[in-house]
């Protein structure tokens, strides 16, 4: 016999809707709801039906097969043939992140077809993919951060074998994989779960609407239907690490944090499991309690991405100063970045009008995870711009040998390594007619302050809007493109060899720099990294010079003497220590 159970506290009644029956669950404990099957009713669809209401799916289902409104399908995931048994991550000091879209990465937009460009990727070098959320979302193009269905794969990348063959694959090449879960919220399309209990407060206000309920009545279950997905993500789908989403809009007054719950059980699971697990957090707080260790007060989680890292360089190299590019644009904040973690930590925010941010003491480089793009900071732009759309490629390779120089955990975004053509824009593809109207609107709506034209800003539920944001996998030996490429290629094989520039050790970097020269040099053990944000040529003094070699240089022109380094424009040279004689 199999069984069929769903948690619904404050039902009077629940059925089970399976091959064309309603069959009545029993009440059990603490607000749920049981039924045992015959084993001919063992893989046929089913959906729930609360007090005779329309069928729903289940809220831990794995498999959608028509989406977000059809019936739940079981999936035997414990039956999917794995090779990886002998598979150990690396440590995330050595690290090299590709975050992807599996949507727009490739043209047919699935979990097979990533596969088939997992040589490409190691190749180019990277240690691991981390994959934006791929939990059942309404429609077939998407974000992923609308999901609904939490346990299960999208259905349209391929649904659960297909993600498991993909893990598996990335695993044979050597490759980790983290997926993006959103834990803060929930879509508006195709969300059920306020129907079945109170997984929702009013407590709380997010963007997004009401608050995932963390800390009010009933809790309890809605804390272990989180904690229970993102375990299953580690143990049954055999991800390395999770990515989870947006932080600082999950809010939990409990004695336990809901954050620190969850590192909690992954360690346990990591040990369970005899193999490392990984966390990391997007947070905008400029909170090091996030990544300290539980021992010490903190949250466990072990990484967290840091926006001041971007912000400080794309406010230098583009002059933008709108919204929060207002408290950056100095050399100053890129050195802040590269040798403090934060550039406001307790400083005065223009943006925010207020003090902001904590000082990092004693934690790692490791902690924090850099970037120069990612999904946020292009997409939600107006029209989708790339860091390359909007700056000359001399200041794209500077940015990039910040971003593989940094003493942080390097994250590149899909097709940044060639400096992709394509944009990547908001899409969706809701089917609820007045909620793809309000989607719209509220686009154009959004930037109508910051543009001449909002008529202009791509309409997200526009099918060519997804279709422009695909990769272009043609270009990368066109001009333009190759040279991008080919620089990507030797600072990550640089990263990789050169033992100082992954340790992660904050006390071995060591940064000095002049706002009115605009220069900057960064020390990172015995490696230096020279760059000019110059429009002119300009001498930079390196310490040590005549015992360093020039490794590689973003352009020519390069001019060495004993103490100075002799440089063109926006350019970057890396200096490693002159081999010793044996």
């Amino acid at each position: 016999m199999n069984s069929r159970t769903l948690w619904a506290p404050d039902a009077k009644r629940v059925d089970l809707i399976i091959a064309s029956q309603r069959i009545a669950m029993m009440p059990r404990e603490n607000g749920w709801w049981r039924v045992e099957l015959s084993s001919d009713l063992d893989g046929a669809d089913y959906a729930f039906s609360i007090e005779g209401g329309p069928p729903r799916p289940d809220p831990r289902s794995r498999c959608q097969p028509n989406g977000v409104h059809g019936a739940s399908r079981p999936v035997n995931v414990h039956g999917f043939k794995w090779h990886d048994s002998k598979w150990r991550q690396p440590q995330l000091s050595s690290a090299v992140i590709y975050e992807l879209h599996v949507g727009t990465f490739t043209p047919a937009g699935t979990f097979d077809a990533v596969v088939e460009k997992l040589d490409y990727l190691v190749d180019l070098g990277v240690t691991h993919v981390e994959l934006m959320p791929v939990a059942e979302f309404a429609g077939g193009r998407g974000w992923g951060y609308d999901g609904v269905d939490l346990f299960a794969p999208h259905h349209v990348y391929g649904g659960p074998d297909a993600l498991m063959g993909l893990v598996d694959a990335c695993h044979h090449r050597g490759l980790g994989v983290f997926i993006d879960v959103v834990y803060n919220h929930l879509g508006p399309e195709g969300n059920y779960l306020a129907e079945f209990a109170p997984y929702f407060t009013q407590k709380y206000k997010t963007p997004w609407g009401s608050a995932v309920n963390l800390d009010c009545e009933h809790s309890d279950e809605v804390r272990r239907y989180f904690c229970d997905d993102a375990l299953a993500w580690l143990r049954d789908f055999h991800f390395d690490g999770l990515r989870i989403d947006a932080i600082h809009a999950i809010f939990d007054s409990s004695a336990v944090h809901f954050l620190e719950q969850i590192a909690c059980e992954v360690k346990a699971l990591s040990a369970e499991l005899a193999r490392p697990l990984y966390l990391i957090a997007e947070s905008d707080l400029n909170q090091p309690r996030i990544v300290t260790p539980v021992a010490a007060g903190g949250y466990g989680i072990d990484a967290q991405w840091n926006d001041d890292f971007h912000h400080s360089i794309h406010a230098l190299l583009t002059g933008e100063r709108q919204g929060y590019y207002a408290d950056f644009g100095r050399i100053e904040d890129i050195a802040r970045a590269i040798a403090n973690g934060f550039v406001y930590d307790w400083r005065y925010s223009v943006f925010r009008k207020r003090f902001f941010g904590r000082p990092v003491i004693n934690l790692d480089g490791d902690r924090f995870v850099a970037f120069i793009q990612n999904h946020d900071q292009v997409g939600n732009r107006a029209m989708g711009e790339r860091l390359g759309h909007l700056v000359s490629p001399e200041k794209l390779k500077v940015a990039s040998t910040l971003l593989m120089t940094s003493p942080y955990v390097p994250m590149l975004f899909q097709g940044e390594e060639w400096n992709a053509s394509c944009s990547f824009q908001y899409f969706t593809s809701y089917d609820d007619g007045q909620l793809a109207r309000a989607v719209s609107e509220g686009r154009r709506r959004e930037f109508a302050h910051f543009m001449d034209n909002s008529e202009a800003v791509p309409d997200p539920q526009a099918p060519e809007t997804f279709t422009r944001s695909k990769l272009d996998w043609n270009e990368r030996d066109r001009e333009g493109h190759r040279e991008i490429f080919e620089w990507y290629r030797k600072l990550i094989a640089l990263r990789r060899s050169a033992a100082d520039l992954t340790d992660p050790r904050r006390n071995r970097t060591r940064v000095s720099f002049s706002e009115q020269s605009r220069w900057m040099v960064v020390n990172r053990g015995e490696v230096a990294i020279a760059f000019n944000f110059s429009d002119g040529r300009q001498s930079i003094q390196v310490e040590c010079m005549a015992e360093r070699r020039l490794a590689i240089a973003s352009s020519g022109g390069i001019e060495t003497s004993r103490r100075q380094v002799n440089m063109p424009p926006w350019s970057t040279a890396i200096f490693l220590p002159t081999e010793k004689p044996v």
